[in-house]
């Protein structure tokens, strides 16, 4: 039973460890043919957006909204993905196979 609560001391420690490296990956999704570009953590952390300057028109604001609301969400998909990899990575290196951990709140589970 020590042997048990050992290994999942040791998996809670490698999860915490995956998680504080996620917001050193990084994710760019582009929007509008890249004329929005958004870089996101691997936490979900917006953390720079590059506007081309032919996506903005004075005239039609609304677009390019609408082209950083895109970029936005797709680079928070992006990273919630990456994170949901990683996580998974460092639980079930841990794990027996065929274990099942989804009841417990570990992403990708």
């Amino acid at each position: 039973m020590a042997d048990l609560f050992g290994k999942m001391a040791d998996m809670q420690k490698r999860v915490a460890e995956t998680q504080s490296k996620l917001s050193e990956e990084r994710v760019t999704a582009e929007a509008g043919g890249g004329m929005v570009k958004v870089t996101a953590d691997g936490a979900g952390r917006v953390v720079s957006i590059k506007i081309e300057p032919d996506a903005v028109d004075p005239d039609d604001l609304e677009l390019l909204e609408d082209l950083v609301v895109a970029g936005v969400n797709k680079a928070i998909e992006e990273a919630e993905g990456i994170k949901a990899r990683k996580m998974q990575e460092a639980a079930s290196s841990m794990l027996p196979p065929g274990l099942d951990l989804g009841g417990m709140g570990l992403p990708g589970m």
